[in-house]
């Protein structure tokens, strides 16, 4: 076990007390949360690593925790079980129930890497009856970056909608819900993910890389109306969107674009109280409108290996801690 914060009930939690490398992740314990008015405290079971957590990690998010002392406990996404209710909640929850939830780690209350986790009672939506925690874990954070990008885009039925990246955790979402939507899709592949695009319902599938732009106007001469740009290459996708057309971003981009192109970049956080909107994403994934991908499942206290999997790139789905 790692360092110990005074004598009381503890927590396991994984967290750093100095930004840094994989390895500045420990094992701590950290006091027994309690849940607050409008707050549901959870029981974790698992919590996917995402490229977010390695953000935490390094100190990106410290201008965004001013104030706040270590340690900083990653994590954004947790599945579990709900052992506590705060007051004030309005009973659409109950003591027992799986569930899964986004969670806020910015917040007083750290992110989703500990054994229990306090949240907004508006961030927890019941999991996914068919699924296992571990899989149950990798649905929300990035099904909901994919939907926040595409009703962005605000797309009419049957038009066309190009998404790069399209192999990765948000892409592989972004195809699906956009098919659900009924939207025509390109996305782009290396070949050894074509046949896993065409299982996602893309309509084409294009060679991924630095051309992808030239590929896919040799399929939509004109442009496509938007780009959901999931492998956040910016500036280098531009050319495939349509005069007066939108990109998407999810890495903060904001342009310059051209030919009247938008380019709009977008927060997840900005949905993480979306009870209603996560309460869709999960139906859709017990419906299999939405796969849920594990990569693999690693104990808790190896979340130094999980990160450094994670910055070597090439999974596909989401590595998750085990908290049980």
């Amino acid at each position: 076990m790692g360092r110990c914060v005074g004598l009381f009930k503890g927590v396991k939690a994984v967290g750093v007390y100095e930004f840094g490398g994989p390895d500045a992740l420990e094992v701590i314990d950290l006091p027994e949360p309690q849940a607050g008015p409008g707050e549901v405290r959870i029981r974790v079971y698992a919590a996917a690593v995402s490229p977010t957590d390695v953000l935490l990690r390094t100190g990106g998010h410290a201008v965004r925790m001013a104030g706040r002392r270590p340690p900083f406990v990653p994590g954004m996404d947790a599945a579990g079980v709900i052992d506590q209710i705060g007051p004030g909640c309005d009973g659409r929850l109950h003591v027992g129930q799986r569930v899964i939830a986004m969670v806020m780690f910015v917040g007083e209350h750290g992110g989703a890497y500990a054994e229990q986790v306090v949240v907004p009672a508006a961030s927890v939506v019941p999991a996914p009856a068919n699924a296992d925690f571990a899989a149950a874990s990798t649905l929300l954070m990035n099904a909901m970056t994919a939907r926040l990008a595409l009703d962005t885009l605000g797309l009419r039925a049957g038009e066309t909608v190009a998404v790069t990246g399209a192999a990765g955790a948000v892409g592989g979402f972004a195809v699906e819900l956009a098919k659900a939507d009924g939207l025509r899709v390109i996305a782009d592949a290396a070949e050894r993910d074509v046949e896993l695009l065409r299982g996602f319902g893309a309509d084409h599938v294009v060679e991924r890389g630095a051309e992808v732009a030239a590929r896919i106007r040799g399929l939509v001469p004109g442009g496509v109306p938007g780009l959901v740009d999931g492998s956040d290459q910016q500036g280098e996708v531009l050319g495939a969107v349509a005069d007066g057309g939108m990109l998407v971003e999810l890495r903060g981009w904001e342009g310059p674009g051209e030919r009247g192109v938008r380019v709009v970049p977008v927060m997840v956080p900005d949905r993480i109280t979306d009870t209603e909107g996560l309460t869709t994403l999960s139906r859709q994934a017990e419906m299999g409108v939405l796969t849920l991908r594990v990569a693999e499942v690693l104990p808790a206290e190896q979340a130094p290996k999980a990160h450094r999997m994670l910055e070597a790139g090439g999974l596909r789905g989401r590595i998750v801690l085990d908290f049980s």
